[in-house]
């Protein structure tokens, strides 16, 4: 079934055919109201953000108040609102589960992002279901089922190549959601259960410890230490700015950033850099047209490198990279490179470089023991760097980066973009006064009458009159034409004038929430088998209308969800980043050997995890 709301007849005038435009959504995180407000007005056409339970990241629940403030001023641009309710639940929760969906069919919510199955199987309102990446959206045959069970988008894996994400497009008409930036999970999302079995803190149940940030001492059968107190679970952030067009190519629809545990400053930044990178691409083809209305503009210069970020990569975008994709020696941010260190004095040291920096900005460099050091800069004379700490131990040569520029930051803690609907208002004359309409960008029109006095003015109007309706004050509106067509120059007093334009803008905003189309999506029952057969702890069957569902689609569960009913001796954590191949020792590539023997370990302090190595499906697993 196609999902019309993501497409568009258009017209290519010079080619004289038309051609389905698909619609392109760039989706920004929002770890609260105010987040989501700016992400909206620095150019995301949607929005996700936590709903006040259930949410994969439970430290960022926010209230239907809020969140109902969030949906009107998306709507104003014809911006959607997605809430995410995707972890796993118990019997017990799935009332209020069902409560809190129809709940927000009410505020007008756009779609409800979910990963326990168990849901479908409520008395659900007729909204759009997305399937988080916590369901472990990786190849076509799982995508054609949620297709068929009837989810409005998937939100497909962040290990996948662009080959991989344009075959599974190839093969479905669901619109597919994909991570373009921000912070990677080293697991595949949905299967990672170490947080649960260390610390009973379930990545499912949104309350994940980051177990995968930690420093490891890897070390081999016989004890030898092979790399000491390192983050070798820690991946770098993903950075697919430069790839946008080449997913848009693949079948991707909507672009995720990531971070919804990120600050007002991240999302303003990484939004506004990506809405001007997708606007450049858009104008060049006709055949993606964005997802909402109206322009941003604004008073900052967008930088990836300024805000969070533990170095950048691609990760599996073209396949298995040759460069690393884990942050080893820090996972915290790095920031920009800013130069190298030239001289050493007792107060100051000479840095070499380019950059322009500030009175307060904050520094870093990895020390001799690899380890992250900061440098709040106190004072700033050309090249000389004078921090507040004494006695910091840096040495010539060494690579220093801001991971906090304190100018650029104070810009950003104030008001940073405008977003913009253009109209055109016209002003013509009735039998009885005058009639004063206007039309917006989308084609939303609204006109007012008004009874007045026909009287001739002393001089002309047009210029008054003109001035006065392209006023739109701190609303949604810029004015773009003013068409008066009168037949004489009639005297309108200013306040007047000013009265009906704040009624016309006033009845044109509440026409743009009316015309909002919030889709509907009647949730039918479905049988179609589930691409496997016996569901073990990896399905995540945490409540009976869960198993239910897998048994309704021809699926057997012969485990329960790891939060449910504890396995021993399984893998916690499944991923394609390798430990080996970081290392240079995969077995597939040449010069590959090494003198350490199998199986490996990561230690940190009374843990002790086992490393495999699955050489033919090119993936790790890591036991306790």
């Amino acid at each position: 079934m196609i999902n019309l709301f993501y497409l568009c007849i258009s017209l290519i005038k010079d080619r004289k055919k038309l051609i389905i435009a698909r619609k392109i959504e760039l989706l920004a995180p929002a770890k609260n109201l105010e987040c989501g407000v700016e992400a909206i007005n620095h150019g995301a056409d949607a929005v996700y953000i936590g709903a006040p339970r259930f949410s994969a990241r439970s430290a960022a629940g926010n209230s239907l108040e809020d969140i109902e403030q969030l949906v009107n001023h998306a709507h104003l641009f014809g911006a959607r609102v997605y809430v995410a309710l995707n972890t796993i639940l118990k019997d017990e929760e799935l009332a209020d589960t069902e409560k809190l969906i129809w709940q927000l069919y009410e505020i007008k919510v756009d779609a409800v992002i979910v990963q326990d199955m168990g849901i479908l199987m409520l008395n659900l309102p007729p909204i759009p279901l997305h399937a988080s990446t916590q369901v472990d959206n990786r190849t076509v045959e799982k995508a054609r089922f949620l297709e068929q069970t009837g989810f409005s988008q998937i939100v497909l894996a962040r290990e996948l190549s662009v080959d991989q994400i344009r075959k599974i497009a190839s093969q479905i008409s669901t619109p597919l959601e994909v991570f373009v930036h921000g912070a990677l999970c080293v697991s595949y999302s949905g299967q990672c259960y170490l947080s649960e079995a260390l610390s009973k803190r379930s990545a499912n149940r949104g309350a994940c410890a980051q177990y995968c940030r930690l420093p490891y001492t890897l070390v081999d059968s016989n004890g030898v230490r092979i790399l000491q107190d390192k983050h070798l679970l820690s991946m770098k952030d993903l950075n697919l700015s430069d790839h946008l067009e080449e997913l848009l190519d693949a079948g991707a629809s909507s672009l995720k950033i990531e971070g919804r545990l990120k600050d007002i400053s991240y999302v303003k930044n990484v939004v506004a850099y990506y809405r001007q990178k997708l606007d450049k691409i858009l104008s060049r083809h006709p055949e993606y047209i964005r997802a909402s209305s109206g322009k941003s503009t604004y008073t900052f210069t967008p930088d990836l490198k300024k805000s969070f970020n533990r170095g950048f990569t691609k990760y599996f975008f073209d396949g298995r990279p040759s460069e690393k994709i884990w942050s080893i020696d820090t996972p915290k941010s790095i920031g920009e490179p800013i130069g190298k260190v030239k001289d050493i004095f007792d107060k100051f040291f000479v840095l070499s470089g380019t950059k322009i920096l500030n009175n307060g900005d904050g520094l870093c460099f990895l020390n001799d023991k690899k380890e992250l050091q900061g440098i709040r800069v106190n004072r700033v004379d050309g090249e000389k760097i004078f921090p507040y700490e004494n006695n910091i131990h840096i040495r010539k040569g060494t690579e220093v980066y801001r991971n906090f520029d304190h100018e650029f930051e104070k810009e950003l803690s104030k008001k940073t973009a405008e977003r913009k609907i253009d109209i055109n208002v016209s002003l013509t004359e009735t039998a009885k006064g005058f009639c004063l309409s206007a039309e917006d960008e989308d084609g939303n029109i609204t006109e007012l009458q008004f009874e007045h006095n026909l009287e001739l003015a002393k001089k002309d109007q047009t210029e008054n009159i003109q001035a006065n309706l392209s006023k739109t004050g701190n609303t949604i509106f810029k004015v773009r034409n003013v068409i008066i067509e009168l037949s004489e120059s009639w005297f309108i007093p200013s306040s007047t004038l000013s009265d009906w334009r704040r009624q016309l803008i006033d009845k044109l905003t509440d026409e743009r929430l009316r015309s909002h189309i919030v889709e509907k999506m009647e949730h039918l029952p479905t049988a179609h088998p589930f691409p496997t057969h016996d569901i073990t702890y990896l399905g995540n069957v945490m409540n009976e209308k869960s198993r239910q569902f897998y048994l309704q689609h021809q699926s057997t569960v012969k485990e329960l969800a790891f939060e449910k009913e504890k396995q021993n001796n399984v893998p916690l954590m499944f991923t394609r980043h390798c430990i080996k191949q970081s290392l240079g020792w995969c077995p597939k590539e040449k010069n590959s050997e090494h003198v350490y023997k199998e199986p490996f370990y990561l230690v940190y302090n009374n843990t002790r995890l086992r490393l495999e190595f699955d050489c033919k499906n090119c993936e790790m697993k890591v036991l306790y």
